[in-house]
């Protein structure tokens, strides 16, 4: 999977839809204006409908349940994470990224600007709260 920098300083969500899709943050920026879907809308990082709706607009389906994170081993092929978790004002906020395993390799796709390098494996600096697995229709 290809990391999908965010264009905005709240638009986690988009990218990592963007990232899951294959496709750019521009083009799923339009496709969540379509659906309003907004990088501005709080929303969008405080709760998991509006990436669930995105997703599923580009043909993914999203867990039923936000599943607690007790290891890396026990997560899915593909999954949002829910990491940077904390509250404020007493709303819950997160940061999206996307955990990925193919064949032999598990690593973390963060579309956060100011990092080095968006695909992560320094697991032990993640700490994922919650997860939701991502599948294809």
């Amino acid at each position: 999977m290809k990391a999908i920098i965010q264009q905005q300083k709240t638009g986690c969500a988009i990218a990592a839809s963007a990232a899951i899709a294959g496709i750019s943050y521009p083009e799923a920026k339009v496709i969540a204006a379509g659906l309003r879907i907004s990088a501005e809308d709080a929303t969008l990082w405080s709760s998991s409908q509006p990436i669930r709706k995105l997703l599923r607009e580009l043909g993914y389906a999203t867990g039923a349940d936000k599943n607690p994170f007790n290891n890396w081993q026990a997560l899915p092929d593909c999954a949002l994470l829910a990491i940077k978790w904390h509250v404020h004002k007493d709303q819950p906020f997160w940061h999206w990224v996307v955990f990925v395993r193919e064949q032999s390799l598990c690593y973390v796709v963060d579309s956060k600007k100011a990092l080095r390098n968006n695909i992560r494996t320094d697991f032990g600096r993640i700490k994922p709260k919650w997860f939701i697995e991502v599948t294809r229709h």
